[in-house]
């Protein structure tokens, strides 16, 4: 969803701050807001420059200077991948952790053999579809081995990078699972943790459950997501709290046997640590009526962002239309007022469907 930026104002050109060779890499984009949005992520600093038509990331370790340039780009090009050689694997880690707290996805691979080298890394997509590789060496080898981010390829051949074919791509399919009424759920989803995109809860709030089983469902569900995941639940919801006899019901609702109301199932997800929390849908009129109270259908989500202790606090401006609101962080929004907030509340914020409603300002650059 777009959001708006507010970029610094020109100033008066100062004397570079130091003499060491740095090296220089300017990137065409095709959105200079989103590839902003990625790159402070990425290099874990604000941007040193930031105009409508402009922006530059300086880093001193490693030594790099990145411009990005708001210009129309064709895909493709000379350019395998970009990346960075980190000294540690507690550095690799630190890394893909912030990465994956703002909800960014990435590809890891443990002890792969690549370049004559054994290594570990991962790799991660900017918005312009650029491929960039983070790893850690840990050994050198006399081979070239299988995992090289540039394939051999003879004459005529246009087999794309083994690398790519390996990375996270915007347009593969979304790691997902689903429960569906009337099936145990497992002790364990068949995922490893952090692995999955969505969590689909289909009916699973329908059936008889205590609340320590509801809350082990949802715990269970956000094992398996990554940071940025969403948890699904879809099924019914009363209008009030059912306390007769289980519903009756036909077809394929036969297997309900009661109805939560939405506010009790946004408790739960609270309860959960799900923060963004969202009634995609709730039906205008009810689906099934029970005793009298109105059966709705209702399809709900909740977002998995962790805090981590790498923070780019960032400004935000609550624009209207009401007077104040309030985020899953606790966090007040008094209208036309700024506000600092952590890096997952700024993340949620960017993804939800009111980003139009808040002014985002440059990490270090709202004074």
């Amino acid at each position: 969803m777009p959001t708006t930026l507010e970029h610094s104002a020109p100033s008066v050109p100062q004397a570079p701050s130091d003499v060491a060779t740095k090296f220089h890499l300017s990137l065409n984009v095709a959105n200079l807001d989103s590839a902003i949005g990625f790159y402070r992520v990425l290099m874990g600093v604000a941007p040193a420059k930031c105009y409508p038509d402009y922006a530059k990331f300086e880093m001193s370790d490693p030594p790099v200077v990145l411009s990005l340039e708001p210009q129309r780009h064709a895909a493709g090009g000379a350019l395998n991948h970009l990346g960075f050689r980190v000294p540690t694997s507690a550095a690799l880690v630190d890394m893909q952790h912030r990465l994956e707290a703002a909800g960014i996805a990435t590809h890891r691979e443990e002890g792969v053999e690549c370049c004559y080298a054994r290594q570990t890394k991962f790799w991660v997509k900017d918005p312009d579809q650029n491929l960039w590789e983070v790893y850690v060496l840990e050994a050198d080898t006399d081979h070239r081995g299988q995992g090289s981010a540039v394939a051999p390829v003879g004459k005529g051949d246009a087999h794309p990078p083994a690398a790519e074919a390996n990375a996270p791509d915007s347009s593969s399919p979304e790691t997902t699972w689903e429960h569906h009424l009337g099936h145990a759920f497992p002790a364990a989803i068949p995922l490893q943790d952090g692995s999955a995109d969505r969590v689909y809860l289909r009916g699973t709030f329908n059936a008889v459950l205590t609340a320590d089983e509801q809350a082990k469902i949802l715990e269970e569900s956000r094992r398996v997501l990554r940071p940025g995941g969403r948890v699904v639940i879809h099924g019914l919801a009363a209008d009030a709290p059912l306390t007769g006899p289980a519903p009756q019901l036909p077809g394929p609702a036969a297997g309900v046997r009661r109805a939560p109301a939405p506010d009790a199932l946004i408790d739960a997800l609270r309860a959960a640590n799900f923060t963004a929390i969202r009634l995609l849908k709730l039906s205008a009129t009810s689906v099934f009526r029970h005793e009298g109270i109105g059966l709705r259908e209702i399809l709900i989500e909740g977002v998995k962002l962790d805090s981590t202790p790498f923070d780019l606090r960032q400004v935000v401006q609550y624009q209207g239309p009401f007077r104040e609101v309030t985020d899953d962080f606790g966090n007040l929004f008094p209208r036309g007022q700024r506000k600092s907030i952590a890096t997952p509340a700024v993340e949620a914020l960017r993804g939800g469907p009111t980003a139009d409603s808040f002014l985002f300002f440059p990490p270090g650059g709202e004074s």
